[in-house]
């Protein structure tokens, strides 16, 4: 005789899942109360999690759309591949995070701090970062088109490859940067401060550069034909080799100390 089990086994997944769907959204309330640190792969979408002491958490792959993060410590956390479009870290602390991969796209972090996070291979496409604390942050590769910097620090910030494409970096920290042949075109740089930086070959075809801190810059083999360089302090800025064709030095102070008409 045959016996048939195959129904009691899809009932028997059937109520495996329900308890894991129990399971989890237990988890999430646990987190949200402080109960636990682990919330891998849960979803706070839209929660408003302003202000809480998230240090230390495991959030690796939670989705985080939208959620409210402002205010909130994430001091360590592990967030690797998160998808956080949208969501709110105003002025958060998230210092040394590990956010590699992770999706903060149009994310605001005004104000926030993230020295020495991990960034690398984020996308942060329309994000915005004005005067974010980003000293020795990990940002290789990643996506920052349409970002806006503004007054952001990001002194000792590793940027091997980034996407700055339409970004907003005025009034930015970038001294002592190695910008080797990056694409900075038409990027709006004004006001920044970026002492000797290394923009050998770098592409600021039409950039913005008025009143920008240039002083002991590489900028040998750059292009520069058509930036705006009015009022730049170029002192002791290697301009060798670089193309300046329709570019405006007008105030500017030239390598030599002279001030340009």
């Amino acid at each position: 005789m045959r016996i048939r089990l195959q129904p009691y086994w899809g009932a028997g997944i059937a109520i495996g899942l329900a308890l894991a769907g129990v399971a989890l959204a237990a988890d999430v309330e646990d987190f949200v109360a402080g109960k636990t640190r682990a919330c891998a792969g849960c979803d706070l979408s839209g929660r408003d999690l302003h202000g809480l002491a998230l240090k230390f958490s495991e959030l690796n792959g939670a989705l985080l759309v939208s959620a409210d993060l402002s205010d909130a410590s994430l001091f360590r956390a592990s967030m690797q591949r998160v998808s956080a479009r949208g969501a709110k870290f105003l002025r958060a602390d998230l210092n040394l995070v590990d956010a590699k991969w992770s999706d903060l796209s149009s994310a605001d972090f005004t104000d926030a701090l993230l020295y020495e996070s991990d960034l690398a291979g984020a996308n942060l496409s329309g994000a915005t970062l004005t005067r974010a604390g980003l000293g020795r942050a990990r940002l290789n590769q990643a996506n920052l088109t349409g970002a806006k910097l503004a007054g952001s620090d990001l002194r000792g910030a590793r940027l091997a490859g980034i996407k700055l494409g339409n970004a907003d970096m005025r009034g930015v920290t970038l001294d002592g940067q190695n910008l080797r042949d990056a694409d900075l075109h038409g990027i709006d740089f004004a006001m920044a401060d970026m002492i000797e930086v290394d923009l050998t070959g770098a592409n600021l075809a039409a950039a913005k550069l008025a009143g920008v801190d240039l002083t002991g810059a590489n900028l040998h083999g750059a292009d520069l034909r058509g930036a705006d360089l009015e009022g730049a302090k170029l002192r002791n800025a290697i301009l060798t080799d670089a193309r300046t064709e329709g570019a405006n030095f007008a105030a500017a102070i030239m390598p030599d100390g002279s001030r340009a008409h």
